[in-house]
């Protein structure tokens, strides 16, 4: 089984995720920046984060090339699953609306709640009704037709989302604390300038090391949904 992984930044590859979906038995194909046309027939397109807004595909116009995969794809019913700039591709890939939220850059790590409909969802049920994620986004989008919301957090409603056979999901959840803190500390001059407080932001890194047999849980759930899916 293939899933086909789009890339987008350097440092925002598939991270902890990558092992767990190929325990799930799913071989990896790593894209960068690029499609290419038999990606649309792959078993599980997985779609990562990246320091680019969906709404900016004029700079960066492989960002149109993966929407319009992802369209075809949802079309189809092939499973899709994204992450960050992946979920905002997904949410738009459907006819949603991507735009710099209002609420301001949420980052860190901090807790998303599990809606109703999100703790009854057969990949997420059983989990507590909160759960501490790694964040570092302001874009959002408007829910999406169709879909189930899944989770929320107090800064931004729309947090994950179930549409058919695909997920997306606002939040890092392939990041450990080790990979957070180095974001932090890469970024903590562009950090500081949008006024935030890198030294707290690294306070919270001890929940998130505490939420991650947790994290990787859900992942497990999430890889081995999509294998049942395409066996």
């Amino acid at each position: 089984m293939r899933a086909v992984v789009f890339e987008h930044d350097e440092d925002t590859g598939v991270g902890l995720l990558g092992p767990v979906l190929q325990q799930a038995g799913f071989t990896l194909v790593k894209r960068f920046r690029t499609t290419r046309r038999e990606d649309v027939d792959a078993e599980l397109v997985v779609v990562m984060g990246g320091h680019m807004g969906v709404y900016e595909a004029d700079q960066h116009p492989f960002l149109r090339e993966e929407i319009a995969l992802l369209s075809e794809r949802l079309a189809n019913e092939r499973p899709c699953l994204g992450i960050c700039l992946g979920a905002q591709m997904l949410a738009a890939a459907a006819g949603s609306e991507v735009f710099l939220g209002k609420n301001g850059l949420e980052v860190g790590a901090l807790p998303v709640r599990w809606t109703q409909d999100g703790q009854k969802d057969p990949v997420i049920a059983g989990v507590r009704p909160k759960t501490v994620m790694p964040h570092w986004h302001q874009d959002t989008f408007k829910p999406v037709e169709g879909a189930t919301l899944l989770a929320s957090t107090d800064r931004y409603t729309q947090q994950a989302f179930r549409l058919g056979k695909s997920y997306g999901f606002q939040f890092h959840m392939e990041l450990a604390a080790v990979d957070l803190e180095r974001w932090l500390n890469n970024s903590s001059d562009a950090l500081t300038q949008r006024g935030k407080d890198v030294t707290e932001l690294r306070t919270q890194l001890p929940k998130l090391k505490a939420a991650e047999a947790e994290i990787l849980e859900l992942q497990h759930r999430v890889a081995h949904h999509f294998a049942r899916l395409v066996r």
